[in-house]
């Protein structure tokens, strides 16, 4: 770690009240020493890390992290907070900030060492020696390994290079899990005496760890577990899926394991692996914060017999939840996993065709293929060839839809059967209504299949070859022969009904997409208005209503960012500076088309802001319809206005929906602000730091 962090990286002193004031000054040092090229940018990388996940730990430690293209090398920057900063964490402010920047390809040996620091943050002894240094460059040699902390002794950096295994024997003695405060300690120190007198061999565990970067999260919860796990007199062996890459378990080891500890927040990969054994899905933060109650969990299964039929269900963005959730909520999760892979195509490819025709004009779609006929220096060429590069990738929405869903459903085996569901969906004209159902079905044939009884036997060739050709001739059939023409005939109808909307029912229509697009901010409300759109332009030849459709979605979506922009901005006396700082980046993001941008506006108050965005997005959305804006491309923000039909009507329809949710929100916060005993949030934030630091410290 010599090369990432030094004296230069290390603030002693730091005085950020916010978490976003803390990841600045901790990065302005990087790019003072040239770690990063861009200060925004990078800042924007971090926000958005931030965003998936708190990274604020247990025990006074945030860890904001991200893989940027900003940063050019490995860097580590350290700031000790005497006030705290909110990261998010449980039991309070962090005093200790680690700010970890990754470039966006960095190879595995500096992941590897980012992740060993992961692992010595979970040592209480190497954290106290960071709260007592006394001066920067003891701090930086500290966290290199120069000088050595006595906890520092059982962490390595070649530790974190493959699975490690704990047992009683491996014992040092502590009796810190790690829970920091929660409940994890009791369920380790009711097992201790029981699995120490005990003749048999210890109780066996395997667990994975992986979190969204791969880089923290993933190897504080490998680390926690193991020591939870000596502490119980456990064995317990993890396979940390960091970003550079695992190791996987050896499949002996996995058969010999009594029970299993997922804690992550990516999907597990291999997960079929580990089948039929009693299991305990969490998140990361679970396997960090409480760890010795994950074990005593999954003991307990294992004394009840529980245990997982087969694959479990997993979802890539969304895990596909616990058996106790409702049918609603799992489909919600299942229907968003084929969304989520689905979006990226539909940007590419939308935004090619776009390009294509704004190079070679309207008539670009019936161009001859750029295989036959490309000259070099035509712009007419170039555009046929974004074109149909646009075109080929759309060809893709319907069976990754489909795909995705299955997968979501029942985890890889439900791919391949949902692939074709979506391919036949598009052969037979059923469009994306039939993705869905391909979708439903194939991972439901799948699940139905995964619960008969299979001899020893033939299970190493079911994932591979019987329910692949088992599931796809299923869906085959009812997609061709039972419900396929129904379906295409209900998309058939759903398009005539588009194209003829007009007059006042196509501003009703904008009004409601309006609304859907900032009620939940980038949730399954919004998503479902953001697919219902581009489903219409995801032809090559999009009708002028469905255009319409998806110039009014995406204005209506950049309104909740960009009214807290200028809200905060006009009217900063009613936000507290977290807020303020907050809006600065929500400009880019709602010019950018990132609803989310005004989510950490909605969760601090949600009765004003909510319900101020939802009626400027329902503006936005009812004018765009009326101004008969049209819009190509799926996604782009003003970087598309170019590709925007009747562009400043579009605009105006945008402007207007801001100011008034911006006025709603100004006039909301001002009645909370003069309501008798109210106390403005800037002047409660400051009463708050100031009571804090005054408050002694408990002996």
């Amino acid at each position: 770690m010599s090369e990432m962090i030094t004296a230069d990286l290390v603030d002693l002193d730091l005085s950020a009240q916010s978490k976003e004031a803390a990841a600045r000054a901790l990065a302005e040092r990087m790019v003072t020493l040239g770690r990063v090229t861009d200060l925004e940018g990078f800042l924007a990388d971090v926000a958005a890390r931030e965003a998936q996940m708190p990274t604020g730990l247990d025990g006074g430690i945030g860890i904001p992290h991200c893989r940027s293209e900003h940063v050019t090398e490995p860097t580590l920057a350290f700031g000790r907070s005497a006030a705290g900063v909110d990261f998010g964490a449980a039991d309070g402010p962090a005093d200790l900030i680690f700010l970890i920047a990754a470039p966006a390809g960095a190879d595995d040996a500096h992941l590897t060492i980012l992740s060993s620091l992961a692992r010595q943050l979970m040592n209480a002894e190497f954290t106290d020696a960071l709260r007592s240094a006394g001066d920067a460059e003891a701090a930086a040699a500290l966290i290199r390994g120069d000088e050595p902390a006595a906890a520092a002794e059982s962490v390595s950096e070649d530790s974190v290079a493959a699975p490690t295994a704990a047992s009683a024997g491996a014992a040092t003695g502590t009796t810190d899990t790690a829970d920091a405060g929660t409940d994890g300690t009791d369920g380790v120190a009711g097992t201790d005496g029981a699995v120490a007198a005990s003749e048999e061999r210890p109780f066996r565990i395997v667990a994975v760890t992986s979190c969204p970067t791969g880089i923290a999260h993933t190897y504080m919860a490998a680390e926690s577990l193991e020591k939870a796990g000596r502490a119980a007199g456990v064995e317990i062996v993890v396979e940390p899926q960091g970003s550079a890459g695992f190791t996987r378990l050896d499949p002996a080891v996995i058969a010999a394991a009594d029970a299993v500890i997922f804690a992550h927040d990516v999907p597990v990969r291999e997960k079929d692996r580990f089948a039929g054994k009693p299991t305990v899905d969490v998140g990361v933060k679970a396997g960090i914060n409480r760890p010795g109650a994950l074990i005593t969990e999954v003991r307990g299964k294992a004394e009840r017999g529980e245990v997982t039929a087969g694959s479990a269900p997993g979802a890539p963005v969304e895990r596909g939840g616990d058996s106790s959730e409702g049918y609603g909520t799992k489909l919600r999760k299942w229907l968003m996993s084929g969304v989520s892979y689905m979006v990226p195509f539909v940007a590419a490819g939308g935004l090619l065709i776009a390009l294509g025709f704004a190079i070679g004009g309207y008539k670009i779609n019936s161009a001859p293929s750029v295989m036959d006929h490309f000259v070099w220096t035509q712009a007419d060429s170039w555009g046929a060839l974004l074109f149909q590069i646009g075109g080929v990738a759309f060809g893709f929405l319907v069976p990754v839809l489909a795909g995705y869903i299955a997968y979501g459903m029942a985890d890889r085996p439900g791919i391949v059967p949902g692939f074709v569901g979506g391919a036949i969906s598009l052969t037979i004209n059923a469009g994306f209504l039939g993705g869905l159902v391909a979708g439903l079905i194939a991972g439901g044939v799948v699940l139905a299949i995964q619960k008969v009884n299979i001899p020893a036997a033939m299970r190493g060739i079911m994932p591979v070859v019987v329910i692949p050709l088992i599931s796809s001739a299923i869906v085959g059939f009812l997609m061709f022969v039972v419900i396929g023409k129904p379906i295409a005939s209900a998309q058939k109808g759903m398009t005539d009904w588009l194209n003829g909307l007009t007059g006042t029912n196509a501003v009703l229509l904008g009004l409601l997409l309006g609304l859907m697009m900032c009620f939940d901010l980038g949730g399954p409300v919004n998503k479902v208005a953001y697919t219902f759109a581009t489903a219409g332009i995801a032809v090559s030849s999009p009708s002028d209503s469905a255009m319409k459709i998806m110039a009014a979605v995406m204005a209506a979506g950049m309104v909740p960012p960009l009214a807290m922009a200028l809200a905060t901005t006009v009217r900063g006396k009613l936000f507290t500076e977290t807020e303020r700082e907050n809006g600065k980046a929500a400009w880019v993001l709602g010019a950018s088309f990132i609803s989310e941008g005004a989510i950490p506006f909605a969760a601090a108050d949600p009765l004003r802001v909510i319900p101020s965005s939802m009626v400027g997005g329902a503006v936005t959305g009812a004018l765009s319809m009326a101004f008969g804006a049209t819009l190509r491309a799926p996604h782009g923000g003003i970087f598309v206005v170019p590709l925007i039909g009747n562009p400043f009507l579009y605009l105006v329809a945008i402007a207007a929906g801001v100011g008034v949710t911006t006025a709603l929100v100004v006039v909301l916060k001002s009645l909370r602000k003069s309501a008798p005993g109210a106390v403005a949030p800037d002047t409660a934030e400051t009463a708050a730091a100031s009571a804090e630091r005054k408050q002694p410290v408990a002996a």
